[in-house]
């Protein structure tokens, strides 16, 4: 149950307020044996790319653990637990071999799977290493991504293949992490929350949607097979644009693009990413995932405008952007007890409702019945957008946007039943 504030219905009634309420701990802790840490542990996390591990180790943080990752000279990708069995000395500092990582201060020799290869010093008729393992997490390298998996050993599912891993004309790019100093929830709510779109995006200065967008867009949000998605449908004289966002459980999202004016939109467009938010801790998240780029062309480079906080502190007041609004809620851990959520906060109550029947699923030792962990290969997913035409208006205001809301939702519905097709 999560703790309330006082509902204050009073002005000046501050002095009512003062105390916090506590965060709401199932969701938002991640460390071992916490509730959300053992539901997120179930899944493969992106934990870094691999253009990263070179001929030095690199000390990560996930999910509250801290651990060394690494490549070795055969190819093969290791994540081990930070401290050698031997005497503690930090892996950071090992030395990269053909087959594993050696420990520097005696030469312990470890395998990516953490068994044991050398005990240097040890007598020749010596059973330790034999005996003996190291901690290490399973790993899988996709399309420039090191994943790990660090839940039970026993329940391992397949490493999940998306069906937009492989569009036919683009090419699948890694992109490079940002950290966002904050919960992991809050970071990923924002993708089930359009309405922040027609305000925060709008700003003077911004390189987001016109003024008018308030008025046109008609908000929606459904589950899928894999999560739910949110639906963002306007009117264009007789054709009406629908796009639909993925929310894909436990962490992942992904969005079509929107920079064509709707008079070149003549196809249906798939994602233009998949981002997962990856918690380092309680309070640190990763972004990391992929962006898809035509075939022949240079991938945008750089941060896109508002997804970091290197800006300067009084311009990022002026005209702030996702990462200003997200890591400012409640200074990096969000108080559920404070809110007082709305009709456009729909998609975030869908989306906290699907994320804790999960963590509660397994605290109770039940199977998630997520095809995330039982179909490896082309998962289907339902983010797009398409222009279609010859809907004409209803009569009056309230009855378009009712028209408008069947037409977005005939259009999941049946994205759902048939597949997509290729952009």
């Amino acid at each position: 149950m999560v703790e309330r504030a006082p509902f204050l219905n009073g002005a000046y009634g501050a002095y009512h307020h003062r105390g916090l309420p506590a965060e709401d701990q199932e969701m938002t802790r991640v460390g071992p044996d916490t509730p959300c840490g053992e539901y997120l542990r179930r899944f493969w996390q992106p934990v870094i790319l691999a253009t990263e591990l070179g001929d030095l180790p690199r000390r990560v943080r996930i999910l509250g653990e801290d651990l060394i990752a690494f490549r070795d000279k055969s190819g093969a990708f290791g994540l081990v637990e930070p401290y050698c069995p031997h005497r503690g000395t930090s892996l950071e500092y090992g030395l990269i071999g053909e087959n594993g990582i050696r420990c520097p201060y005696h030469g312990w020799l470890f395998n990516v799977d953490g068994r044991i290869l050398e005990t240097p010093g040890e007598p020749a008729d010596s059973t330790l290493k034999d005996r003996l393992c190291h901690g290490a997490y399973p790993v899988h390298e996709h399309a420039g991504l090191v994943f790990a998996y660090m839940g039970p050993p026993d329940k391992k599912p397949a490493f999940p293949v998306f069906d937009t891993y492989d569009l036919s004309g683009y090419q699948l790019i890694a992109r490079a992490p940002t950290l966002w100093p904050c919960n992991w929830l809050q970071v990923k709510e924002n993708s089930m929350d359009p309405a922040h779109v027609a305000f925060l995006h709008t700003l003077p200065g911004s390189d987001g949607f016109s003024e008018d967008f308030k008025e046109l867009a008609e908000w929606d949000w459904m589950e899928t097979p894999v999560g739910m998605v949110y639906i963002d449908t306007r009117r264009y004289d007789d054709k009406v644009w629908v796009r639909v966002a993925d929310f894909m459980l436990p962490n992942i999202h992904q969005f079509p693009p929107n920079q064509d004016p709707v008079a070149l939109r003549n196809t249906l467009n798939r994602p233009q990413a998949t981002t997962w938010a990856v918690p380092l801790d309680d309070t640190h998240t990763m972004q990391i995932g992929y962006y898809r780029a035509p075939v022949g062309k240079d991938p945008a480079r750089g941060t896109v405008f508002g997804q970091d906080g290197n800006r300067p502190y009084e311009e990022r007041q002026r005209v702030p952007g996702d990462w200003d609004a997200q890591v400012s809620i409640h200074d990096g851990m969000a108080r559920h007890g404070l809110e007082h959520l709305a009709s456009t906060d729909r998609g975030i109550i869908m989306m906290r409702n699907m994320i804790r029947r999960g963590i509660r699923a397994v605290g109770a030792g039940e199977d998630l019945g997520y095809p995330i962990l039982n179909n490896g290969a082309a998962l289907p997913t339902y983010s797009h957008d398409r222009v279609i035409p010859g809907i004409a208006p209803a009569a009056t205001p309230e009855a378009d946007r009712q028209l408008l809301r069947e037409v977005a939702r005939n259009v999941v519905a049946e994205a759902v039943k048939t597949g997509l097709a290729e952009a």
